[in-house]
């Protein structure tokens, strides 16, 4: 997805970090309880130092909700998450996104035009009403909508599991919401959690939106009971078993964690398993003088290292995986939002149109009323 910023002006990009660390410090002062300042677990530290409340996507999106004293919600984040802040914030409240160059390459691999492309595909050859749409939180607003309009629902991946039994178990009569699930846009979210609910290889599909009918044949259009756009998180799926193996190699007894959009063999591999915040918690509640290789985003983990000094804490990827996306949210232009707003500029503010913002809600609550 095509977004433009421009370049930030002279006096932001050659500040020293001194410099601009004391800009925001009197800009978010001047501001006060006007603004509030969310930041996603893979920010750098330079960011994270002025959140006012840090988590993941979700978690973010709704405690600016509780926030309505605030006019203005700075996101430091990417796309899909101010979008979904600015979903769940009230109409009194503005969205900030510091860089809108902050996108989601996961996010970006399934565009609503392809999403429509596909449902019509299906229901040339199977019964559409028997499927059900999930969509990751790592999405766009629209595919949240389009969800919510055909009967499906988001899920995250600390809620997916629950999520796939409402899609495909029974509803309050009796009977069975759907056969199937197109799941989009991460595959390996959707297939471990498919291996995790007794779902075989065989029940599982790839839908390529590149291909044809996403590359299957009629048969397995109306068989598969899980279809799994091909997407995936550019950061986790840089993980392989063979890096489990050099850790354990290196660290005898050490404790592997990963995230479940790594792919199903490193995910089969590790010790645990779980979304950011169970990941967090997991470092936590090791034992002390453990040593945890974690298979997440490189400034998650070096922070936990840093915030846990009785345990040891590193990267499974010795070169290292930063989230390119997410890095582009920096204090140059933290500075440069908070300061505009304080100039009485509102500089890039998101906002989804009531029609999808409608929608994409009822799939909020739906997944809230499912879990």
């Amino acid at each position: 997805m095509l977004r433009l910023q421009n370049a930030l002006p002279d006096a932001y990009t050659s500040a020293r970090p001194d410099e601009l660390a004391e800009r925001i410090r009197v800009a978010k002062a001047a501001l006060g309880p006007r603004v509030f300042i969310l930041g996603h677990h893979y920010q750098r530290d330079e960011v994270m130092a002025w959140a006012d409340a840090r988590g993941d996507s979700f978690g973010l999106s709704r405690i600016a909700a509780g926030q309505t004293e605030a006019e203005f919600v700075v996101f430091c984040g990417v796309h899909f998450m101010a979008e979904s802040a600015d979903i769940l914030t009230g109409d009194h409240q503005q969205v900030l996104l510091p860089d809108l160059n902050a996108g989601c390459s996961m996010a970006d691999m399934a565009d609503i035009d392809a999403v429509e492309e596909a449902w019509e595909t299906l229901a040339a050859v199977t019964d559409i009403d028997r499927v059900v749409p999930v969509t990751y939180m790592n999405s766009s607003a629209a595919l949240k909508a389009f969800v919510g309009r055909n009967g499906g629902v988001v899920c995250t991946s600390s809620n997916a599991r629950a999520v796939l039994t409402w899609a495909l178990g029974a509803d309050g009569n009796g009977h069975s919401r759907g056969d199937q699930v197109l799941f989009f846009p991460d595959q390996h979210l959707g297939r471990n959690t498919g291996f995790e609910l007794g779902y075989g290889a065989d029940d599982m599909a790839v839908w390529n939106p590149r291909l044809t009918s996403g590359g299957l044949d009629d048969g397995t259009l109306k068989s598969a009971a899980l279809l799994l756009w091909k997407g995936h998180c550019s950061v986790h799926q840089r993980f392989r078993p063979a890096h489990i193996e050099a850790f354990r190699a290196e660290h005898p007894g050490g404790i592997v964690i990963v995230h479940p959009e790594c792919a199903h063999d490193v995910v089969e591999a590790a010790d645990q398993v779980g979304s950011t915040d169970f990941i967090i918690r997991a470092v936590a509640e090791a034992p002390a003088g453990s040593v945890i290789g974690v298979g997440t985003e490189i400034h998650l983990v070096k922070r936990l290292d840093d915030e846990t000094p009785d345990k040891t804490v590193v990267s499974l990827d010795p070169l290292v995986c930063p989230c390119s996306t997410m890095f582009r949210i920096d204090a140059a232009h933290l500075a440069w939002v908070l300061e505009g707003l304080v100039e009485g500029e509102v500089r890039n503010r998101i906002v989804v149109d009531q029609d999808t913002a409608t929608w994409a809600r009822v799939a909020l609550e739906r997944m809230l009323a499912t879990v």
